[in-house]
């Protein structure tokens, strides 16, 4: 289970942006989670609430923002959501994805703090 080194990472990287900000209490951590990250959500949640026991974190919620697969169509010249992320092809043309515009974000995108 990658989510939990994932949480462990998270935790470490808000704790020392906490100390660099004087002790920020942090209620709430905003993710950007995208659907072709290979990080399970559901997974991510538990993992998190697992890591954060008996830390400053414990109690913080985690809110995930899904960001969908999005894919550029060289043929259309467009960005286009595929049929599924096991079919990286325009749905509208059939051509093969070269690059994925959207999808693969695992980044934490704000923390919401006691004022």
């Amino acid at each position: 289970m990658h989510e939990l080194s994932i949480a462990l990472s998270m935790i470490d990287q808000i704790t020392e942006e906490s100390a660099n900000r004087g002790g920020l209490d942090v209620e709430a951590v905003h993710l950007r989670l995208g659907v072709f990250s290979g990080v399970d959500k559901d997974a991510l949640q538990f993992s998190w609430e697992l890591a954060c026991e008996g830390s400053h974190l414990e109690g913080t919620r985690l809110v995930i923002e899904t960001i969908p697969l999005v894919i550029y169509c060289a043929t259309c010249q467009k960005d286009r959501t595929p049929p599924s992320i096991y079919q990286l092809s325009c749905p509208d043309c059939g051509t093969p994805a070269q690059k994925i515009v959207t999808g693969r974000e695992i980044e934490v995108a704000s923390l919401e703090v006691v004022a």
